[in-house]
């Protein structure tokens, strides 16, 4: 007779498992592992890549029960020239040098690259985090483009409909012209998927440059006037917005 399943929860490795929780990022949590300060169903556990059930375990550090932080998620209007990254190698300004010294630990769910303006969400809440990253939920991100050029109504449609990037085609996408001029135009995109560089390498395979890109929008919550720098902490019904098809 076969043995009965055993069912199992949320098995995560040890170090994840505390950046799930929301108390540090993964390599803080790999240090405290280390360093014996993290306990497991009262045993001291000091291999961060041991493997931990969320649902059935315990997990403490210090002789205290890592209870759920305080849930943290902000909008931050990320300027040029600034990457979303903790540090950065070749010196330049993080999204962590615009916030207080003194912030709860919080990660960006989601990123925009040194050049990209605009909407970003940085939070502990390592679920909201997954419901706007993975392509699977289906949360659209907006964008304002700024074009070198003047588009083709044939090529607005190809965007529209889909190209093939990676091999693989892209999503279908909303498009319309804001504003066109001699030289340049102005047009909103609506994606429901975030390759990497995704709005620029769409652009730049039917010979268009972007020569400015601000995400203005993810699901239906706005950029609206938040200054560039500037950062707020986003209410219950707002965060609620996050994962809103507008």
């Amino acid at each position: 007779m076969p043995k009965p399943r055993r069912e199992i929860g949320r098995r995560v490795q040890l170090h994840r498992a505390l950046s799930k929780l929301g108390w540090g990022s993964r390599k803080q949590a790999w240090d405290w592992i280390c360093a014996g300060e993290v306990c497991v169903d009262g045993r001291l556990v000091t291999d961060p890549l041991a493997w931990v059930d969320l649902d059935r375990q315990v997990v403490a550090r210090k002789g205290g029960t890592l209870d759920t932080p305080v849930k943290v998620v902000i909008a931050l209007h990320k300027p040029r020239c600034v990457v979303t990254t903790r540090s950065d190698e070749r010196g330049r300004r993080t999204v962590y040098d615009l916030l207080p010294q003194d912030f709860p630990w919080i990660f960006p769910a989601g990123r925009l690259d040194a050049d990209s303006e605009g909407l970003l969400i940085l939070t502990n809440d390592s679920a909201l985090a997954v419901r706007l990253t993975e392509p699977i939920h289906h949360v659209p991100k907006s964008y304002r483009v700024t074009l070198s050029g003047s588009p083709s109504q044939e090529t607005l449609d190809r965007l529209r409909n889909g190209i093939v990037m990676d091999e693989e085609p892209t999503r279908p996408l909303r498009l319309h012209v804001v504003r066109r001029r001699p030289d340049t135009t102005v047009v909103e995109m609506q994606l429901m998927e975030g390759r990497n560089r995704q709005v620029r390498r769409m652009w730049r395979s039917v010979g268009h440059r972007v020569r400015r890109l601000v995400r203005v929008a993810i699901g239906a919550f706005q950029l609206g006037d938040l200054p560039p720098g500037d950062h707020r902490r986003l209410s219950a019904d707002e965060q609620k917005l996050l994962v809103c098809v507008p």
